[in-house]
């Protein structure tokens, strides 16, 4: 590799590539947006070969952390079973990880469990889904009160089926003392939310960036820290537009079904290594 003619060696590019990055001396740096695709054993085992800025936050733990649960019908598809039995594997991923929050530093676990476009989908898939919904809530709900967990909804969910809506109101006051937050995306699209808030603010006043955020689903809660995806997919597909701005972005290759609270640990991990500028230097 041609070294660097420049007097600040610091600053050029090609001489901070792979072969410095590869010794163990070298600090692990990457290049690029904050913004990791790869194999999860290249973000979490070897952090040498990351694609993202190699950042650390303030306090390096994240209070908010969002995920996308992407790949349920993959993991089904690859096990020869029906769709269904994906939903029903991701719903006891979702189980297994908030009983592991008391032992992380997050204070708010937000998942996208349903959103507005998911109604596009057959119409077998959708009652599975909402019937799933309607036992999740009733078997949870003892527990969640238990491990003092508050359920927040994001998404206009008082448009779900009537015993749905009733079920859900009654979680949200019998959880509404918890020191931790689980809030779930139910009839959920940002783009809407964003829409409505900004309306919102009209009506009351000044249009601001403050004005409009008070109006947001996600206004009682943390800043979001950390968004994650599963699957390998790379897009945000509609959910929480305006809160990830400065969000630390990862994309993991796992479905969701398969993804565990040892996923999440080393998630969390990862993040404290992010410096978080905010736009600044």
């Amino acid at each position: 590799m041609p070294r660097c003619k420049r007097k600040n060696r610091k600053s050029c590019r090609s001489d901070r590539l792979a072969p410095r990055l590869h010794s163990p001396r070298a600090k692990p740096r990457g290049v690029g947006a904050n913004v990791s695709r790869i194999p999860l054993e290249a973000v979490f085992r070897n952090r040498s070969i990351r694609t993202e800025i190699c950042v650390r936050s303030p306090d390096r733990t994240a209070r908010h952390v969002a995920i996308i649960m992407d790949g349920n019908g993959r993991w089904a598809k690859r096990k020869h079973l029906p769709r269904a039995m994906g939903h029903r594997k991701g719903v006891e991923a979702v189980r297994e990880l908030v009983r592991s929050l008391k032992d992380t530093s997050i204070e708010c676990l937000t998942l996208y469990a349903f959103s507005s476009e998911n109604w596009k989908r057959p119409e077998d898939e959708v009652d599975d889904l909402m019937n799933l919904m309607r036992k999740f809530i009733k078997s949870d709900l003892p527990e969640f009160i238990a491990n003092d967990i508050k359920l927040h909804i994001l998404g206009n969910w008082q448009g779900l089926a009537p015993d749905i809506v009733e079920m859900l109101e009654d979680a949200l006051q019998k959880t509404s003392k918890g020191s931790r937050t689980l809030a779930v995306a139910l009839n959920y699209g940002s783009q809407a939310e964003i829409t409505q808030a900004a309306r919102k603010a009209a009506e009351a006043g000044e249009v601001t960036e403050e004005a409009i955020e008070r109006h947001l689903y996600s206004a009682p809660l943390p800043p979001l820290d950390l968004l994650i995806r599963t699957s390998g997919e790379v897009r945000l597909s509609n959910f929480l537009l305006w809160q990830a701005a400065y969000a630390e972005m990862l994309f993991i290759d796992v479905l969701w079904p398969d993804f565990t609270p040892d996923h999440l640990k080393r998630a969390l991990a990862d993040f404290a290594e992010r410096e978080r500028r905010f736009g600044g230097r």
